[in-house]
């Protein structure tokens, strides 16, 4: 059986798009804690919109639009093209 374009397989466990979002965006978590000590957690899909929470050294800094888009919505999307847009909530 094929992959749908909303489900990925490793082996014999298939993931939806929402938990290998998931995944990707706690690496990604990982990556922003060590290097800037912030953090960024997945809220929700809504249809091809994921919304993210930037906490840690991310709050109130001037650099975070920076960060939301070349870090994490530049690395969603070359992973998942299908998603339109990441927001920051």
């Amino acid at each position: 059986m094929a992959d749908s374009p909303m489900n990925a397989s490793n082996g014999n466990q298939t993931y939806t798009v929402e938990e290998s979002l998931r995944a990707l965006i706690n690496q990604l978590d990982g990556y922003i804690t060590q290097y800037h000590g912030g953090s960024v957690e997945m809220v929700s899909l809504e249809e091809n919109v994921l919304k993210v929470r930037l906490g840690g050294a991310c709050l109130n800094c001037p650099l975070s639009p920076v960060t939301l888009k070349g870090w994490v919505a530049g690395t969603v999307k070359q992973f998942f093209p299908e998603i339109e847009r990441v927001e920051a909530v």
